[in-house]
């Protein structure tokens, strides 16, 4: 609001019609039409508070407070476009300072052919017959519009009021874009191309552009936004093109023609990490890695068997498949344990003699149970016969050689008694029977060993999770056999085996990607610099209407896609021009930075006026709003040109500045206000002595380098509206409430003389 009160307020003719009390005789509080007179009403009390030269900071909480009355978009402190603003306030000033108190009825005419003179005359004085306001006589203009039928060729020119010029900004419609195309083909390798596309365009655009380069049709193709190993977005066919920018990494999947019974799931691949905490306890966690997977599976009758096979398929380039015989899951240690019990099994076959007890009743021997006691994980528990020591789960720890040295050194010289092996001495086992032991021992072993891996056909396993791929929904998925419920909302998250991922995974197969030769075009969509005769000349260019905004031809008496030319019949005295840089359809929205240039003295806007009498268009640049930042937010400020100094001056927020004349192009720039050459200068001179004075005391008297003030003149004549600096005294308490009402933008202009339209 502050910066299109800056640009009103300099409006020499428009201000000082508010101070010189001359709107209070116009006051209309009964048209309907308008805002029972407080608009105009708030705002000659701001103007007065403005220009008195009493305050250096002005809170335009009477104002603000009206306009939100009539107009509630901006009756909170959300930022508002300024331009809409600008259309509220020129219209609500011209309602409440309507001459007409009665407006007649008037039937238009057709132009049937007639002078586009005549029917500029004619049009121009029935708009006067109800709308005669000093808005009127300082802003509005006429334009011309030739309207023609494609089918029937039916002609129709009417001439219509403007309040301000729109103007299109010239930029090329087209851009280019970096996109990989992943193809189904798993042994092909992701490629990149450079697409070009319509710059308003949607993801169907971006689609068939690729289509060309690959062969494959549009339809099978999902458009995805890949960031941190993850879908950050998934597109839909309708979606604009607009808020993807060259940052983003865009992966297009080809997919099979969809039906029924397909579902298409999105794959994440997963790796665990294993932290020790303070407390040496270990912290297990997953995280993300590698371009995650659009995979087609069986809406129905998937099993976790099926969706396993499926994906190792679709990642066989860079994931190399263990042969079935290959017990990659065991650990090196434990092969080698298995090398040394085949050495074990045939020292056993080499035993012909039966150990002697380890121990006797009478408690001889300890010493070699204690030995073999050593070497195991079990304990060793006394036979209920007295005789071999057991193990009721016997896990020797230690290795086949020292096992077999401990047995042997159980064993002593046979036994007069003994004549075979197969027979028991009054205190031992058979060798057979040590031989089952130690067998069924290795072998419970190893199984052991392998059953505290993951399955060991198995390189990783299925985990669901959300769309981050962070946090499980449900941490099992169905292994034995039965169908999983899949639908297009499941995320699967591909679990992977420690060793397995070290062993078959091929990171850098995995991140290979072909560059197609599109890649070494140079980009000719380069941000340009742009004229504003250029905006004129698109203005007034002959352009088809859209789709969806048909004209009806009253001929043809049906709505047609005519082609339509503006063309400038007459310029009011203050000319606001509008720079369309915020675009929008029903797929895309955004803003365009690229740089305007425009003069700030001498546009001479002649070779643009049809009409042949048509008096001076020259004109002089008075002030400027500008709009930073995006179409989510942004902030406001402007360049004015004092009414009374001619100095030019930049306003934000609270802080008021000097500025210079080359300053005031930049490409922020959003809203032009001209003034036309040769009007007479309302300026007093009386009051801008008296205000300059005022100045000169304020800054003095406070005793303070109030920059702003000082270098600007800007506290008498024009104080900023909002919050005021830290160091200028407060002339009213500060309302936190008011305060910052910026990032809408506005301006206002005024002339007495009336538009010249001969």
């Amino acid at each position: 609001m502050n910066s299109a009160l800056q640009c009103m307020s300099n409006v020499s003719s428009l201000t000082n019609y508010f101070l010189e009390e001359k709107w209070n005789e116009e006051l209309n509080e009964d048209n309907p039409l308008g805002m029972q007179g407080e608009i105009a009403r708030t705002y000659a009390e701001l103007a007065k508070l403005m220009w008195s030269g009493r305050y250096t900071y002005t809170v335009p909480r009477n104002f603000k407070i009206a306009v939100g009355k009539f107009a509630p978009q901006f009756s909170g402190f959300q930022q508002q476009d300024s331009q809409e603003l600008m259309a509220f306030l020129l219209d609500g000033l011209h309602e409440d300072l309507n001459r007409i108190r009665k407006k007649p009825y008037i039937e238009l005419k057709d132009a049937e052919n007639r002078p586009d003179k005549e029917v500029a005359e004619e049009a121009w004085g029935n708009y006067r017959k109800r709308n005669d306001s000093v808005i009127v006589d300082t802003f509005h203009g006429l334009l011309k519009s030739t309207l023609v039928c494609p089918q029937c060729s039916k002609v129709s020119v009417t001439f219509d009021p403007f309040c301000y010029l729109s103007l299109p900004l010239p930029i090329k419609k087209e851009r280019q874009m970096e996109v990989f195309w992943v193809p189904l083909d798993p042994a092909k390798h992701p490629v990149q191309y450079k697409l070009t596309v319509p710059k308003l365009g949607t993801v169907s655009d971006l689609c068939s552009a690729l289509s060309k380069y690959v062969n494959k049709p549009a339809d099978q193709m999902i458009v995805t936004d890949v960031y941190s190993h993850k879908f950050h977005k998934i597109y839909s066919k309708e979606d604009g093109l607009s808020p993807i920018t060259d940052r983003d990494d865009i992966f297009i999947y080809e997919v099979p023609l969809m039906d029924d019974h397909i579902v298409i799931l999105p794959i994440y691949m997963r790796e665990k990490k294993v932290k020790v905490a303070y407390n040496d306890t270990p912290i297990t966690s997953y995280s993300l890695f590698g371009q995650p997977l659009l995979l087609p599976v069986p809406r129905k009758h998937c099993t976790y068997e099926i969706l396993y096979n499926l994906v190792l398929n679709r990642i066989s380039r860079y994931v190399k498949v263990p042969d079935e015989s290959e017990k990659w899951w065991i650990d090196d240690d434990v092969k080698n344990r298995s090398d040394e019990d085949d050495e074990l099994e045939e020292d056993l076959d080499n035993l012909d003699v039966v150990p002697k007890p380890l121990y006797s009743v009478n408690g001889e021997n300890n010493s070699q149970m204690e030995e073999m006691d050593d070497s195991c994980d079990s304990p060793l528990e006394e036979s209920p016969k007295g005789n071999l020591p057991y193990s009721s789960n016997l896990n020797c720890t230690d290795t086949s050689t020292t096992l077999t040295n401990n047995l042997n050194n159980s064993v002593g010289p046979a036994s007069s008694s003994t004549t075979n092996s197969n027979i028991t001495a009054t205190s031992g086992k058979s060798k057979t029977e040590i031989k089952q032991t130690c067998e069924d021992n290795i072998n419970t072993d190893i199984e052991t060993e392998e059953n505290e891996n993951q399955p060991p056909h198995r390189l990783f396993r299925f985990t669901p999770v959300n769309s981050y791929g962070t946090a499980a929904v449900d941490n099992r998925m169905d292994e034995t056999g039965k169908p999983l419920e899949l639908t297009s909302q499941t995320y699967i998250a591909i679990d992977w085996d420690m060793k397995a991922k070290m062993k078959f995974y091929s990171e850098s197969v995995a991140e290979t990607i072909d560059i197609h030769e599109s890649m070494r075009q140079k980009n000719t969509m380069k941000k340009q610099t742009i004229q504003l005769n250029e905006c004129l000349e698109l203005f007034t260019t002959k352009e088809k209407l859209g789709a969806d905004d048909p004209w009806y031809c009253p001929q043809c008496k049906k709505h047609q896609q005519a082609t339509k030319k503006f063309d400038l019949w007459s310029l009011p005295n203050i000319l606001v021009i509008h720079l369309k840089r915020f675009s929008y359809n029903r797929y895309w929205r955004d803003k365009i930075d690229t740089l305007v240039e425009f003069p700030t003295g001498n546009l001479n806007l002649k070779k643009y006026i049809i009409n042949n009498n048509h008096g001076p268009a020259t004109y002089d640049l008075i002030s400027v709003s500008n709009h930073y930042g995006g179409m989510g937010g942004g902030h406001y400020t402007a360049f004015a040109k004092n009414k009374d100094d001619k100095e030019w001056y930049y306003f934000d927020d609270s802080t008021v500045s000097a500025s210079s004349e080359d300053a005031v192009v930049t490409k922020a720039a959003y809203v032009l206000v001209y003034q036309r050459q040769g009007i007479p200068d309302p300026t007093q001179k009386k009051r801008s002595k008296m205000n300059n004075a005022t100045c000169s005391s304020l800054a003095g008297g406070s005793g303070q380098a109030a920059a702003a003030v000082t270098a600007a003149a800007a506290a008498t004549t024009a104080a900023a509206v909002g919050a005021p600096p830290p160091s200028f005294p407060q002339t009213e308490p500060q309302d936190r409430n008011t305060n910052g009402i910026e990032d809408t933008d506005d301006d206002d202009d005024d002339d007495d003389e009336a538009m010249d339209i001969n």
